[in-house]
């Protein structure tokens, strides 16, 4: 993995990066935050694909937009464009993972031009906050009001959540404690957990906070209009993205494969496996042209 600096469209500078593995371009439309150690299955030569990708605003190495009100979800989509402009990629299958799906499928509804498939995994395309809690079973109607007042109370306590979690040593045993949280489950690598965590829990906490508050408002999405190749993953166990939600929303589109994996929300480091896998038949599905047919539609 490299990283390069390039321009968006309103002039913030923004840190990306790519990889050099041989095959078809795919464009990454990251979670909030996150980085490529997230993704370990992607970093591989063995992966197929070149992988290009950034960091959000104001995040690992990105800078912070001169107007701090330009965290919206127009800023991300632009981001992603300038992204591919600066690849030199004309028009690639796009992947999106938590927040990275309400950017990929408003890329692919502006842009159809410019995707050729979507990958969606854990994550929905809008109401962020409403799809939260769905595990436990918290009713619909209360998840937004209660993940905005937390979420809201969190930045409120930036500085001591960085005063805590800059300090937390990360090694196997932290890795492990995250990794039976139930929060996070056991099946992701802890040398995996270890390399994701070492950079992420440097964030500033606060500006973290406010992205995602940023885009609370967005309401959810119709993709009635989308006619490339889709794949939709979501996960059973999910505590961010109830996987409910995408389903609904893809189920309208007849080209969309649905499949829910019992990972957590962290599905590319809990089973990168099925990362590869059905990236490579998405891969195949946009090269062949095909529509999906019998009862492929939805598997679990």
């Amino acid at each position: 993995m490299r990283e390069h600096d390039l321009t968006s469209a309103d002039g913030t500078r923004l840190r990306g990066w790519h990889t050099e593995s041989d095959g078809p371009v795919v464009l990454l439309c990251p979670g909030l935050g996150t980085i490529p150690e997230a993704w370990p299955a992607l970093l591989l030569p063995s992966s197929g694909v070149r992988v290009v990708s950034w960091y959000h605003r104001g995040t690992m190495g990105s800078e912070r937009p001169t107007d701090p009100s330009r965290i919206t979800l127009d800023d991300h989509v632009a981001d992603a464009v300038a992204v591919m402009d600066a690849a030199g990629v004309e028009r690639c299958v796009v992947m999106g993972w938590s927040m990275g799906v309400m950017v990929a499928t408003e890329l692919a509804t502006r842009y159809p031009e410019r995707v050729s498939g979507l990958m969606l995994a854990a994550g929905v395309p809008g109401d962020l906050f409403g799809a939260m809690l769905g595990v436990p079973g918290v009713p619909v109607a209360v998840r937004r009001p209660i993940a905005r007042t937390v979420v809201r109370g969190l930045r409120a306590a930036g500085p001591v959540i960085d005063a805590v979690l800059h300090r937390v040593p990360v090694n196997r045993l932290t890795a492990s404690a995250l990794r039976h949280s139930g929060f996070m489950l056991p099946s992701a690598d802890t040398g995996d957990v270890v390399r994701a965590l070492r950079r992420f829990l440097h964030h500033d906490w606060r500006w973290y906070l406010t992205l995602a508050l940023a885009l609370s408002g967005v309401p959810n999405r119709d993709l009635t209009g989308i006619t490339c190749p889709v794949t939709v993953l979501g996960a059973r166990y999910d505590l961010l993205a109830d996987p409910r939600f995408t389903a609904r929303a893809a189920a309208v589109l007849p080209q969309a494969r649905i499949k829910v994996v019992p990972t957590s929300h962290f599905l590319p480091l809990e089973d990168p496996k099925t990362i590869v896998d059905e990236l490579t038949r998405l891969l195949d599905r946009v090269a062949a042209d095909l529509p999906l047919t019998g009862d492929s539609r939805t598997s679990s």
